[in-house]
């Protein structure tokens, strides 16, 4: 009866407590990715004010999305390219 006693109530060897980390992992990466949609478009709108100063791009094939990759949240943006704008060289 102790036996199971032992069992129960023991401490182990630190692998709950790792599992415990790694669920608290994820769950934070989680919420990280996990952004409004409004928030997204945000974003997209930033992104293309600063890229059409360089490039045109087809802003109806654009996609924009915020994953989750191991411990961090990643944004990945699919932007097609129509022509790269030439930029007169500042002098000086």
């Amino acid at each position: 009866m102790l036996g199971v006693f032992n069992k129960v109530f023991r401490k182990d060897s630190g692998a709950s407590k790792e599992i415990a980390k790694e669920r608290l992992r994820l769950v934070l990466v989680h919420d990280r990715a996990t952004v409004s949609p409004r928030f997204l478009e945000l974003i997209r709108e930033d992104i293309v004010d600063v890229i059409v100063n360089y490039m045109e791009i087809d802003e109806g094939g654009m996609e924009i999305s915020l994953d989750s990759m191991e411990d961090a949240a990643v944004l990945v943006a699919s932007i097609p390219v129509k022509r790269v704008k030439r930029l007169a060289r500042p002098t000086g």
